[in-house]
């Protein structure tokens, strides 16, 4: 039998799981990598190193696979359009992949298209900004270069006129820089959906993402005490954003709840995502699956919840780069629990892997998973 090869660009921990969930399906992944040392070369077995910005390297690396896709958003358009117009296979599209790359593109879309969005425009220096603040009732305001920025990098909040004329950082970036008024909001959700080239699209349940110093902390699915009325508007519009932007694959749409009783659109991701991690362990198929599925255009999978509360916590770099060890406390403390490692070198604050667990009460299901991920990191010894 032949079976499909997946070109994934990136070497990451979302290229490492993807690979797996396509390993039951006969899959075969081929993958571009920066380092043979990343985190998906060390599993995959026809790895490429190479620099995904070199249009020659791309070109090479594609012939031999059926499609091409992402672990992150950083190949340049300009690459994958020439790709496409040679006959490659490339999801999503760079058409599609252009609003996850450029927040400007996006902001600008997603208001042509009416989708609910953070007042917002792009300055040109730190004097625009503080007539920006003016314009959305004053500061603070958020700044944030239009491309490259992730985990909190890139994102800067500026608390007064006096802060945005010191404000230099994002302007010597090189990249035009995007203003936002900063949303009155009472938490952050996330929308993950997966779309497949013939239209086919299911949502995943909304989940609550915690955030600490710009990082995703942990993961709650399905977000608690949401409004079913405004957690279906959440997926309907993840939805309706992966038609009109054409996406296929898995789209994470991060939103703000407001004050206000409102969701606002924050970020969108064309890829798996932190907040979909959940799903590996918690739902019937999870968003690696669903993507290897969307971009093959095979049929989705069932994308609903596996238990009443799945609880993800990220596992960041600590003091004690050996984890190994607390796998023994760990696992005979909860045999439930799930640990997802991603084979990096444990630095601090750095995502090494994540831990999932599930039941029937949330305040348990949580407690687990927040021991585990602290256990594991040496925040706590007992």
């Amino acid at each position: 039998m032949t079976f499909p090869v997946v070109g994934m660009v990136g070497g990451g921990q979302l290229a490492r799981m993807t690979h797996e969930a396509g390993i039951p399906l006969g899959i075969r992944f081929k993958l571009l990598s920066d380092t043979p040392q990343d985190s998906a070369a060390q599993v995959v077995r026809d790895v490429v190193v190479g620099d995904y910005r070199d249009l020659d390297t791309l070109r090479g690396f594609a012939r031999g696979c059926d499609v091409i896709t992402f672990d992150h958003e950083h190949v340049p358009t300009e690459h994958l359009r020439a790709l496409e117009a040679e006959g490659i296979a490339v999801r999503p599209g760079p058409d599609a992949l252009v609003h996850a790359q450029d927040k400007g593109v996006m902001r600008a879309r997603l208001t042509e298209l009416g989708v609910p969005c953070p007042r917002h425009r792009l300055v040109a220096d730190p004097a625009d900004v503080a007539r920006f603040a003016a314009e959305v009732g004053g500061f603070p305001v958020v700044l944030k270069t239009v491309r490259g920025g992730y985990d909190g990098k890139g994102v800067w909040v500026v608390d007064s006129a006096a802060e945005a004329a010191a404000t230099t950082a994002p302007f010597l970036a090189g990249v035009p820089v995007l203003a936002e008024e900063k949303v009155a909001f009472t938490r952050e959700l996330a929308a993950n959906v997966v779309r497949s080239p013939h239209g086919q699209a299911v949502a995943y349940p909304v989940v609550e993402s915690v955030q600490v110093d710009g990082v995703c902390d942990t993961v709650i699915a399905p977000a608690p005490d949401l409004a079913d009325e405004l957690g279906l508007a959440a997926q309907q519009l993840a939805l309706r954003i992966a038609k009109e932007l054409g996406v296929v694959g898995h789209l994470a749409v991060e939103l703000f709840e407001t004050t206000d009783g409102r969701v606002l659109v924050n970020e969108l991701a064309m890829r798996p995502h932190n907040s979909g991690h959940w799903t590996q362990d918690g739902a019937v198929t999870s968003q690696f699956a669903n993507h290897v599925r969307a971009v093959l255009d095979l049929p989705l999978g069932d994308p609903r919840p596996r238990a009443p509360w799945t609880v993800m916590a990220n596992v960041l770099g600590g003091d004690f780069p050996d984890m190994y060890p607390a796998y023994l406390h760990c696992m005979a403390r909860d045999p439930r629990l799930k640990i997802h490692m991603y084979g990096k070198d444990v630095k601090p604050g750095r995502k090494v892997g994540h831990v999932n667990t599930y039941g029937d009460d949330l305040a348990e299901v949580r407690e687990r998973a927040r021991h585990a991920a602290d256990y594991l990191r040496g925040v706590i010894t007992e």
